[in-house]
């Protein structure tokens, strides 16, 4: 007979698994992911960068960069950026919509980077995905005492009637009031306190944000979610088709284009001397 211990270990590997997949999911859907997927709030980087703003230039990483949302932003406000991104496919979309940037294959958890060598560590949705016990260790490597490690994450403001009903519907994505439900030691603030020993403690905003949308456009941003890709193909069919149903049926959103209320939450912590 099984017992609860050996349960409990069997559900971690299986949650590690799901993990794993969904993280390694959108290599296979880059060029929607880059099309499709909003920006950040201006601000958000800004206030990420305030701390090191005296560097000139400010030498940044864009860590789990994707297709390079962010690190087009980063390098339109004069940041000297490299990107680094782990998957190939988002790797090679990433080169092709910046090919000026620097961009390279790394991870979290091994930076192809020397020693105190950026002055910020910025990730954008990405930070959730990375094995935090071996990332900030690394990522405090590489960064200048007094360096900044940042994330981002674009979240739908559910406060708004017909988000909330889309979120209710499509299950992916996070909306606001499920980020700030979220007890701290199950989010990456909590895992930034823990390495306390080499960042100090974190701060928090939240950027009020928008992107234009049609409703066509929504499902096919929807559709580049890991909970998305990772589905059986007929399923991810119906689970579209539903949340495209959704769309035509509310007034904001089913003639022509909309905004899409989002908030840009902010994480920052500087690294210890």
């Amino acid at each position: 007979m099984e017992t609860g211990a050996e349960r409990l270990e069997a559900a971690a590997a299986a949650a590690s698994a799901d993990r794993l997949r969904r993280a390694s999911s959108f290599g296979a859907a880059a060029g929607q992911y880059a099309q499709h997927r909003p920006d950040y709030a201006e601000a958000a980087i800004r206030w990420c960068l305030a701390p090191v703003s005296g560097a000139q230039p400010v030498w940044v990483v864009d860590l789990g960069a994707g297709t390079g949302i962010l690190t087009g932003a980063l390098a339109r406000l004069g940041a000297d950026v490299v990107a680094v991104e782990p998957d190939q496919a988002m790797l090679a979309e990433l080169r092709r919509q910046l090919p000026g940037v620097r961009a390279t294959e790394g991870s979290a958890e091994a930076l192809p980077l020397p020693d105190r060598s950026v002055d910020a560590v910025l990730c954008g949705q990405a930070m959730h995905w990375f094995d935090m016990d071996r990332a900030l260790p690394e990522i405090a490597r590489v960064l200048t005492p007094g360096g900044m490690l940042a994330g981002l994450w674009n979240v739908d403001d559910d406060r708004v009637g017909w988000v909330a009903g889309l979120a209710a519907i499509s299950k992916s994505g996070t909306t606001l009031s499920r980020w700030r439900a979220t007890p701290e030691a199950d989010t990456e603030q909590g895992a930034l306190r823990a390495g306390s020993s080499w960042f100090a403690p974190v701060e928090e905003r939240e950027f009020g944000h928008g992107q234009r949308r049609s409703a066509d456009s929504l499902v096919a941003a929807i559709a580049t979610f890991s909970r998305m890709l990772v589905m059986d193909g007929a399923e991810r069919a119906r689970t579209l088709a539903t949340i495209r149903d959704f769309m035509h049926r509310q007034p904001e959103t089913s003639a022509g284009e909309f905004t899409l209320p989002l908030v840009t939450v902010a994480l920052r912590a500087v690294r210890r001397p």
